[in-house]
């Protein structure tokens, strides 16, 4: 690591501590996380990583959001969890034809902390290292109007941004109708341009092959032109954590 970096992470911890919060437990790498999300910025980063910790003490405090509290969003069996990348990146697939909006909000919010925790989770080795990243693959195929959720979308982003800094990979949404692309511009107006970056329309061949190649045949569900069968999330079970 480099001079810079150690510096500025002894900093960001002194800070966290001036504003309340505790870092202590937490390795270089997951603090590390903070600082690329503020460009490296040691108060900006100590403030969001507190906020972070009052969040999740506020929404998850038992540490993780069982099954038995999102049976509703788990029941439409939406979303997929795939394996590893080539890369060693968890996969996750969103089924948006699946989807109608919730009419519970607190419910949804804690199925977007569950299916991303649980997505993080799938790629630690014996334990979590605290920079580990995720794939995700945005399915529009087949969506109808009734589908549309734009208040979803910009919600699980958000919560990727503020409070899952440089968690996200890369995400490609596959399969985008026409009358979607109204919807995602409005979506992206919500999203920072770090966030952009990372996510990519497969509109045609060369995009596609990009796609596969970078998941892999192994891993990419066969309906995007892979090997692997769709496993929904609800039925991959993790191996406890070493601590």
């Amino acid at each position: 690591m480099e001079k810079s970096q150690e510096l500025a992470l002894s900093q960001m911890r002194k800070s966290v501590e001036k504003l309340g919060g505790f870092a202590e437990n937490y390795g270089d790498p997951t603090l590390m996380r903070f600082l690329i999300a503020r460009s490296m910025d040691t108060d900006k980063a100590a403030k969001m990583f507190v906020q972070w910790q009052k969040w999740r003490d506020a929404l998850v405090p038992s540490g993780f959001i069982p099954d038995s509290e999102i049976q509703d969003e788990l029941g439409a069996k939406k979303i997929y969890l795939q394996g590893l990348s080539k890369k060693g990146f968890p996969i996750m697939v969103v089924k948006g034809s699946k989807h109608f909006p919730s009419k519970d909000q607190p419910q949804f919010k804690k199925f977007i902390v569950h299916i991303l925790d649980k997505t993080i989770a799938s790629s630690f080795k014996g334990r979590e290292i605290g920079d580990e990243k995720l794939v995700g693959i945005l399915d529009l195929k087949d969506i109808s109007y009734k589908n549309v959720d734009a208040r979803a979308l910009i919600t699980g982003f958000q919560f990727l941004q503020a409070y899952y800094p440089e968690r996200l990979a890369r995400c490609y949404i596959v399969h985008m109708p026409r009358f979607f692309v109204s919807v995602w511009k409005m979506v992206s107006y919500f999203l920072e341009k770090a966030t952009l970056e990372k996510i990519r329309i497969v509109t045609n061949e060369a995009q596609r092959r990009e796609f596969i190649q970078d998941i892999g045949e192994e891993t990419l569900p066969e309906v995007y032109g892979g090997r692997a069968k769709l496993v929904p999330i609800q039925d991959v079970v993790l191996a406890p954590l070493n601590h």
